[in-house]
């Protein structure tokens, strides 16, 4: 009988894949909120309509999908990504506070 097994990997790996799916996680959602920053300062300026809808529509389809795939590895995985999104939304949320006061 073998001692390696496939069907439960190790706690360094489960922990590693942990770590690595809340960085995307942040990395996911720092994209997502500049982006949401980007759009609403163009909306402000008051530029082109169509760039707008364009990049609304592509930061929707870019989490949606990322967060779609990520569901088929797990629930952990999936929590791991939207606890990282979170995370970037507090300190996207702290850089507005700062810039607007």
């Amino acid at each position: 009988m073998s001692f390696l097994s496939f069907a439960c990997p190790p706690v360094w790996a489960m922990v590693f894949g942990a770590a690595a799916h809340l960085m995307t996680g942040i990395v996911l959602g720092i994209l997502y909120f500049r982006s949401l920053w980007w759009n609403t300062c163009r909306f402000a300026k008051g530029g082109r309509v169509t760039t707008m809808i364009a990049l609304m529509i592509s930061r929707y389809t870019l989490l949606g999908g990322l967060l779609t795939l990520v569901s088929l590895e797990g629930a952990l995985p999936l929590l791991m990504i939207a606890l990282g999104v979170l995370i970037a939304r507090s300190v996207a949320l702290r850089r507005v506070r700062e810039a607007t006061s």
